[in-house]
C-alpha cells in the first residue's frame, strides 16, 4: 500500500489526498510529528517538508512531484491532459496555486488565528484543557497588529480575493477549470484553499468546531459562494472519508504546520 507521510492539516498534503481518492488509490496516512518527526523526512529524503510519498522502494517529495508520479505510475483517471495546450494550461494553473494561493492561504489562517478567537480555539487538541481553551480565547484584540500600525497580512488577504474573484469568473460556465473533467489544476486549488474554508464532512481528521470554517471577511463572503459550492461539489464527488492515521488515534492531538 502507498504510504503518505502527512500533516493532516497541511493543504499541500490535501492536494495530495485529493489526488489519491481520485484515481481510487488506497493509502496509509503516517502521521509526522513536527520537529523530531521530521528527522525521518531528511534521512529518507533530504529535506523536511511533507507530503512525501513511498510507494515500495520509490520515496518521492514534494506535491507537484508526487503528482507526476501517479501520473506515470497509475495512469488510470488521468489528471495532466496530453492535448499540448491544455497541459500547459493545467500545469500553469498549478504551479500559480502553489506559488500564490498556498502560501497567501497560510498567512490568512495565521491572520484569522489572531483576529478570531473562536478561531483560535477551535485550532487546539481536542484534549487540551478547557480552562486553557479560555484563556487563550480570552487574549482580546488582534494578536500579530500592534495599534495604529497597518495590517502585515493585508496584501495576502487582498490577493487572496483576487484569486478567489479570478476562480469564480473560469468556473462559471465550465464544470473544472481546464477540461470536462478534474485535472492537477482542480484539485491543487481545492486543496490549497482549505485553510480558507475548512471543507465540512468526514475527509479530515480535524475538531468538530474546525470543520466549515473559514477566514473572516473572505469565507463568509457571499461573492466567493460559487467557488466554495463548486469545491464542495469536487470534495462530495471525489474526496473520500478519512483513513485513520496510522500513527495516531482520533483523540490524537492535531498539529498545524505554519512556516
Amino acid at each position: 500500500m502507498l504510504e503518505l507521510y502527512q500533516f493532516e492539516l497541511s493543504h499541500y498534503v490535501e492536494k495530495v489526498r485529493l489526488i489519491l481518492d481520485y484515481k481510487g488509490l488506497a493509502y496509509r496516512k503516517i502521521e509526522v510529528t513536527p520537529g523530531i518527526g521530521q528527522l525521518d523526512l531528511i534521512r529518507m529524503t533530504g529535506q523536511r517538508q511533507v507530503p512525501v510519498l513511498k510507494d515500495g522502494s520509490e520515496v518521492i517529495a514534494d506535491s507537484t512531484a508526487i503528482a507526476e508520479y501517479l501520473e506515470k505510475q497509475y495512469p488510470d483517471k488521468p489528471i495532466i491532459p496530453t492535448d499540448p495546450k491544455l497541459r500547459g494550461l493545467c500545469l500553469l494553473i498549478e504551479q500559480w496555486a502553489d506559488e500564490s494561493i498556498g502560501i497567501n492561504a497560510r498567512k490568512c489562517l495565521i491572520s484569522a488565528m489572531g483576529q478570531d478567537p473562536s478561531f483560535r480555539t477551535a485550532t487546539l487538541p481536542a484534549e487540551t484543557p478547557n480552562f486553557l481553551k479560555s484563556l487563550i480565547g480570552a487574549v482580546p484584540g488582534n494578536l500579530f497588529t500592534l495599534p495604529g500600525l497597518p495590517d502585515p497580512f493585508k496584501s495576502a488577504k487582498d490577493a487572496m480575493k483576487r484569486d478567489l474573484a479570478s476562480l469564480c469568473f473560469i468556473l462559471m460556465e465550465q464544470p473544472y477549470l481546464v477540461t470536462d473533467h478534474p485535472t492537477l489544476a482542480d484539485f491543487a486549488v481545492a486543496g490549497l484553499t482549505m485553510y480558507i474554508k475548512f471543507p465540512e464532512g468526514p475527509y479530515l481528521d480535524i475538531p468538530a468546531s474546525l470543520k466549515g470554517k473559514g477566514v473572516p471577511g473572505i469565507a463568509d463572503v457571499g461573492t466567493f459562494d460559487p467557488f466554495f459550492t463548486w469545491r464542495d461539489k469536487l470534495y462530495t464527488d471525489f474526496r473520500q472519508a478519512s483513513p485513520s492515521s496510522s500513527s495516531t488515534s482520533p483523540s490524537s492531538p492535531t498539529s498545524i504546520n505554519i512556516e
